[in-house]
């Protein structure tokens, strides 16, 4: 049976600007599971709702949002920068689950987003998905014609694989991710992290998920690669094996 899904709602982080959230609180003792989507994806998409209804019947709590600029949430998506987004994820955990464990689940860049949102918030994050996680991809994501445009126009429009629509980078965006760089140093988080890859991702590379094994810190690092599975793992099998992470993840926090 599906359940209904949570009301939106919205937070503010401090300046005014409004974050939509969809929040299922989670039952005393329980922990919640914080989604983050990927670059120009929203909390609507069919992975974000699988974690939902998944948590609901088992009384976990999850909070699902839109960075500002995108999905339901106002605002100008050229503004969007890593920092920006980062300061609406800490300000979800902060505000809208004050208490209790939280397990932060980030698909593609919300994977990016997540490992930050870790290591700024260790008391509170006891464990991580990532899903296509794409730490870094301002650096490897951009060909060098690329890098050239985003430089002197300001912004890139590139073919979206997924919709009609093209994908836009700004160069505020892209400049970002110099400050937020994670691969090729140690990776200082020590909780247990599970990442999920599809073998014939065409846009982040096994090489990604197969550095952050080697550069993050915990002991407890696994990868599993989904054979035929592209970047989105939105196909019912691949959620499946999303949600069988997830629920491993639960009872190593769940004592």
């Amino acid at each position: 049976m599906t359940a209904p899904a949570p009301d939106l709602s919205y937070l503010d982080p401090g300046d005014g600007r409004r974050v939509a959230i969809r929040q299922r609180v989670a039952r005393v003792g329980f922990p919640t599971v914080v989604f983050l989507p990927g670059y120009a994806s929203d909390m609507e998409g069919a992975k974000a709702v699988a974690i939902d209804q998944f948590c609901a019947p088992r009384g976990l709590g999850c909070l699902r949002l839109d960075y500002s600029g995108t999905g339901s949430s106002p605002g100008d998506f050229a503004d969007g920068t890593l920092d920006r987004w980062l300061e609406e994820v800490l300000a979800a955990i902060d505000l809208g689950v004050p208490d209790g464990k939280v397990i932060i689940a980030g698909s593609s860049m919300g994977g990016w987003l997540a490992i930050h949102a870790a290591l700024r918030r260790p008391a509170r994050i006891a464990a991580l998905l990532g899903i296509a996680a794409a730490p870094d991809f301002t650096d490897w994501g951009f060909s060098p014609e690329e890098r050239a445009t985003l430089a002197t126009t300001g912004r890139l429009e590139r073919v979206n694989p997924y919709g009609p629509e093209p994908s836009i980078t700004h160069h505020a965006f892209w400049q970002s991710g110099a400050a937020h760089r994670l691969l090729h140093s140690p990776i200082d988080l020590t909780i247990p992290v599970r990442l999920v890859h599809g073998e014939l991702d065409q846009d982040v590379s096994m090489g990604v998920p197969i550095k952050l094994l080697a550069d993050l810190r915990s002991a407890d690092v696994q990868l599993r690669l989904i054979k035929g599975g592209g970047h989105r793992l939105s196909e019912p099998h691949e959620i499946h094996a999303i949600l069988v992470e997830l629920h491993g993840l639960i009872e190593r926090v769940i004592v």
